[in-house]
Formats: C-alpha cells, structure tokens, sequence
C-alpha cells in the first residue's frame, strides 16, 4: 500500500504566497506538489484509519507560525518554521507513530517549507538572495493537518482535519 505524507494545512494568504514563491523558484518539471510543511513524509499506508482517528484527537486551536530564517539547502531554498505548538502537536503525533516512522521521519523535526530544491548551488545562491529580500509574510496561522497518499509524484488528497476554536 501507498504510503501517506501529513503536512500542516495554514491560512490562505501564507499559502498563497508560499504557492507564489514556490511557482517561482522551483524546477518545473519537478513542481508536483504545492508549497508545503510536511511533518511526515512516509507512514505506512495501512494505518490510514488510525492516522486520521490521531490526527483528530490530537488537533487543538489554530495556533501562529513564524518565519524565522530563510536557509540554504546547499542545492536549495527553504523558509525555516518556528511555533511551540507546531513542536509540540508533532512531539504528540510522533509518539503515537513512534513504531512506523522512517529513519527521515524519526530524525530531529526541522519545520520548514521548500521553495527550491535539486538545482544547482549556483542557482541556490541566487535564488537564496532573492527570496532573502522578498520572503513572503512573517508570520501564518496553522488552521489544520492534512493527509496525502504518495503516488510517486503528485499527491493524492485524503483528508483535512481541521484545527477549531475551543468554545
């Protein structure tokens, strides 16, 4: 079975911008998927039933999201995340799917949204100037998780779980 890819869902006009930037800057013939925060690339896809049933259980109130840096990825650019909560809602799901994890989904969470990836370091270079001097909005809101299945390319959209307001 496929296996299934949950990202950070946020609010329309980070999105939007993040899309625009990625449009931008990422090699189009690579360009599958929209902008993104993957908090894990690869669950088994015969857990999807207890995926989404954690995911809803886990999911609180929309919470901010800052842009704190914008990094190089040596052969790409990406928008460095920072969010206590977004720490904490991935340390609460990861010790639920602690036995499925991939070593890349068990390694240190990074929160980060790629706008380039698999160019050249020269191209990284000047695209990391660029986007240095027009990074998009500094902050976003988290308004839920999403749930994909990875079909070697484009993605595949499940489900959205989204976070509410308690009251």
């Amino acid at each position: 079975m496929l296996p299934l890819v949950v990202t950070l869902a946020v609010d329309e006009h980070a999105q939007t911008a993040w899309n625009a930037l990625r449009r931008r800057w990422f090699p189009p013939e690579r360009l599958l998927v929209d902008a993104h925060l993957t908090l894990f690339h690869a669950l088994p896809g015969e857990h999807l039933a207890a995926v989404l049933a954690d995911s809803a259980e886990v999911a609180g109130e929309p919470f901010e999201l800052r842009v704190s840096r914008v990094r190089s990825l040596g052969r790409g650019v990406a928008l460095d995340i920072e969010s206590a909560a977004l720490l904490r809602l991935h340390a609460a799901l990861r010790a639920r799917w602690s036995p499925w994890l991939t070593r890349q989904d068990a390694q240190p969470f990074k929160p980060h949204v790629t706008v380039q990836n698999k160019v050249s370091p020269e191209v990284a270079a000047v695209t990391l100037e660029a986007v240095r001097g027009e990074p998009g909005p500094g902050t976003a809101t988290a308004t839920g998780l999403d749930v994909w299945r990875y079909r070697g390319g484009p993605w595949e959209h499940l489900a959205a779980v989204p976070f509410t307001t308690a009251g």
